[in-house]
């Protein structure tokens, strides 16, 4: 039985929901990379970083091959560079709005009781 879209979204955001695995995926954005890139990169062991990567191989979001004696990690769809530059606008447009409203909530002279 397949799981519902709503079931599916939720679970590709789930896998999304880690900082090393964020800043991988910003790393692949221009084209493949060997692990120990990513290692040179990303301050954390080296077994940690097997772990993120293979839950990102294992979602489908990013594929593995052997390139002589390195092991490659490249992005499975250029769909994730849409998602991560639309993370990016959504920060920015609820940073903005975080900040205006700021701005009016000091701006406002709130009555004393």
């Amino acid at each position: 039985m397949s799981v519902p879209l709503y079931q599916a979204k939720a679970e590709l955001f789930r896998t999304l929901g880690h900082p090393v695995r964020i800043r991988v995926l910003e790393l692949l954005q221009p084209g493949p990379r060997p692990v120990r890139d990513l290692l040179a990169e990303i301050d954390i062991e080296p077994s940690s970083l097997s772990q993120q990567l293979a839950v990102l191989r294992r979602s489908g979001i990013v594929v593995s091959y052997r390139d002589g004696g390195s092991v490659m990690y490249v992005l499975s769809t250029p769909a994730v560079l849409d998602l991560l530059a639309a993370g990016r606008r959504i920060l920015g447009e609820v940073l903005t709005d975080s900040k205006g409203l700021l701005a009016e909530l000091k701006d406002r002279v709130e009555p004393r009781s």
